[in-house]
């Protein structure tokens, strides 16, 4: 007000707000799975394979209910969806917490994997879509924050919460935790679109006298023209590889730290050390990622530094130095993240059902990120180590680089230009008051 400006883009209050509910709900939920492996595997005596199942069943359910959550987000919009899905959330952690037996903890966690889709991941990636078009990737890049927060602040704290009530009183935690920290920024910041607020895509200014166009008609294929293209196939199956060593390795890497000697604590802060200093990562590549032309390129150099960062500790067998390597590696190869999915989808398929294809690609990928948790436990229960689990992620995110780096070199859908939108023809007045039609009003 005192200096004349114009206020802030609601874009960014709620893309801000994000970075906390992504914080919270990745943090309670991605992150912290490797914290429950060690104490529920003692408590019950299953074997580590036996516990790592249900999370990746917990995986594998999230990503076969994405295309339906995508489905809903597009009809609905994300703000229904996704406040009904942080109740659900919140309720689904406590149920969680009642386990007693295997089938409790497969079947609990699945139902924790539907209704978390509705709350995370696919409804923010939805938003920013709807909200930035020139600034969308820094904007992805701060919204990424919020992941890279969830492991830095969430881990620790839950460790300690873990320490003091075990790992269901720790869940219960999570719950209300999410709750009451969800809902009131959700239903204060989460709006579908601009127009909601009276405001224009990427806040450009609305003419003097002229009010906001409304919300927009958004570009793009449909899905079933987007599966008919090789190009939506090929990024699929690189995600999909690239997801298999990234969440197979976050997984278990709490428990491959302490199989190296890392104490818990200590191996809970380097999880927390390594999210912290992705912060300045994603924020880096989602400014790099406006300026360059094609994403899958990046995706595969990121790929090639994370075969690096794997490939130190495999080396090094776990030593200080080759931690502090691998650090050094994964902190930049890890930069792209959960962003890379909509730069490439909204860029290649536009904006129409982007949060429907956004979850058809997650299905396919999904079947990657759901065994690589398992094979890892069958692994260290066999050998006693993760040597051969640090190969197996390796060889997979390297082929997904190579897919990508294939991907880049296909030829590019054409997204149909929008249609008029239809209009009365109504009477004015021209010239020398001869009735003319109305021009038809601008898309």
């Amino acid at each position: 007000m005192l200096t004349g400006r114009r206020p802030v883009y609601f874009g960014w209050w709620l893309v801000a707000s994000g970075v906390v509910l992504m914080a919270v709900t990745s943090g309670t939920s991605f992150w912290a799975f490797g914290l429950y492996i060690k104490p529920v595997e003692e408590e019950f005596g299953w074997s580590r394979a036996t516990v790592s199942f249900g999370i990746s069943l917990s995986l594998l359910i999230s990503g076969l209910a994405a295309p339906i959550v995508g489905r809903a987000i597009d009809h609905y919009g994300p703000r229904r969806v996704t406040l009904l899905g942080a109740v659900l959330t919140s309720a689904s952690f406590l149920l969680v917490a009642t386990t007693s037996s295997i089938w409790e903890w497969y079947f609990f966690l699945a139902l924790n994997a539907v209704v978390r889709t509705m709350a995370f991941y696919i409804p923010f990636q939805s938003l920013v879509a709807r909200w930035f078009d020139r600034r969308r990737g820094f904007a992805v890049g701060v919204m990424g924050v919020g992941f890279s927060l969830g492991g830095l602040i969430m881990v620790p704290v839950l460790r300690v919460v873990m320490d003091a009530w075990d790992w269901d009183g720790t869940l219960i935690f999570s719950g209300v935790l999410l709750a009451s920290i969800y809902l009131p920024l959700g239903f204060k910041f989460i709006r579908n679109d601009p127009s909601d607020v009276g405001q224009e895509v990427d806040g450009d200014a609305v003419p003097r006298g002229q009010a906001p166009t409304g919300p927009r008609r958004l570009p793009g294929l449909t899905p079933r023209q987007a599966l008919r293209t090789p190009l939506l196939w090929a990024l699929s199956l690189a995600l999909g590889f690239l997801f298999y060593g990234i969440t197979g390795w976050m997984i278990h890497m709490i428990p491959y730290y302490e199989s190296v000697g890392v104490s818990p604590g200590m191996a809970a802060a380097l999880v927390s050390l390594a999210a912290g200093v992705g912060i300045i990562s994603r924020l880096g590549f989602g400014l790099l990622a406006d300026k360059v032309r094609y994403i899958e390129t990046g995706a595969a150099v990121l790929s090639a530094l994370l075969v690096v960062a794997l490939a130190s500790l495999l080396i090094s067998g776990g030593s200080t130095l080759g931690i502090v390597f691998f650090l050094g590696f994964f902190l930049i190869g890890s930069a792209g993240g959960p962003m890379l999915e909509p730069l490439l989808l909204t860029r290649a398929f536009g904006l129409a059902h982007f949060a429907t294809i956004l979850g058809l690609v997650g299905v396919l990928g999904t079947i990657g990120t759901v065994v690589s948790p398992t094979v890892a436990g069958a692994i260290f229960d066999q050998t006693g180590e993760y040597d051969w689990a640090l190969v197996m992620w390796m060889s997979s995110v390297a082929l997904g680089g190579l897919l990508f780096l294939v991907a880049a070199r296909m030829p590019r859908p054409v997204i149909p230009a929008l249609e008029p939108l239809p209009v009365e023809p109504e009477v004015v007045a021209a010239g020398g008051g001869m009735p003319v039609e109305a021009p038809a009003a601008p898309v």
